[in-house]
């Protein structure tokens, strides 16, 4: 194969992880207006649309794979397309985490519980805006940002040990809500590894741009996702 056919692959590949990437990121911000707004039909969206991420993920992994057999990928474009393949399984549970929030906001549309919202937003804030640059970097090959995103994991980890102190705190007071409260303790959960998602992303940008296997230091623990 040529190697403008390769190039041609590659940025095919590279534009379908982008979509991608604004797919999942969307539906981290459908799935907290869902709760913030206690919309079942709006959450209900998200929850099926996950179907059409998935699709995706299948896709841009299998057009990855054809190109790896039949284009005989020198070192550097060997690296990438194995980058892209661990940046399209991020992305993929990323839009499992929004489908998990979308199932607790359907959970909670009829109840009063008092959802912190307010604490919630600004954690799927951070964690999408994360997302957005950290793809940006992707695409840029910008190895100072996927350097200094990653920083700001630390912001999403105090919101989520503030809130979930905040959460624990009305279950003691009130024993009845434990069963609901539980239920926000997962939403925040989800919001809180989707950036350390985004910081496994930017990890692979730097293997990407350099060759070189970092692992930044963050709040990590693949059990949670269990």
């Amino acid at each position: 194969m040529s190697r403008f056919t390769l190039d041609q692959e590659i940025r095919l590949v590279q534009d379908e992880i982008l979509l991608l990437g604004s797919l999942v990121e969307q539906a981290i911000l459908n799935s907290v207006d869902a709760l913030q707004r206690r919309d079942a039909n709006a959450a209900e969206e998200v929850y099926s649309n996950d179907r059409k991420i998935n699709a995706k993920h299948y896709a841009i992994e299998n057009h990855i794979l054809i190109t790896l057999a039949t284009q005989s990928p020198l070192a550097g474009d060997l690296r990438f397309l194995a980058a892209m393949l661990e940046v399209n399984t991020e992305l993929e549970r990323i839009g499992d985490y929004a489908k998990g929030i979308a199932k607790v906001a359907m959970r909670l549309a009829d109840s009063e519980y008092p959802i912190p919202i307010r604490e919630i937003q600004q954690m799927a804030d951070l964690a999408t805006s994360m997302l957005h640059r950290a793809l940006g970097a992707f695409v840029a090959g910008d190895i100072v940002a996927a350097y200094s995103i990653p920083e700001e994991d630390n912001k999403v980890d105090e919101l989520y040990e503030s809130t979930y102190r905040k959460i624990v705190e009305g279950m003691i007071n009130n024993p009845d809500t434990i069963e609901l409260g539980n239920q926000v303790v997962w939403v925040i959960h989800n919001l809180e590894r989707t950036a350390d998602r985004v910081t496994n992303i930017c990890e692979r940008i730097v293997f990407i741009v350099s060759g070189e296997s970092v692992e930044f230091d963050v709040s990590d623990d693949e059990n949670r996702d269990e």
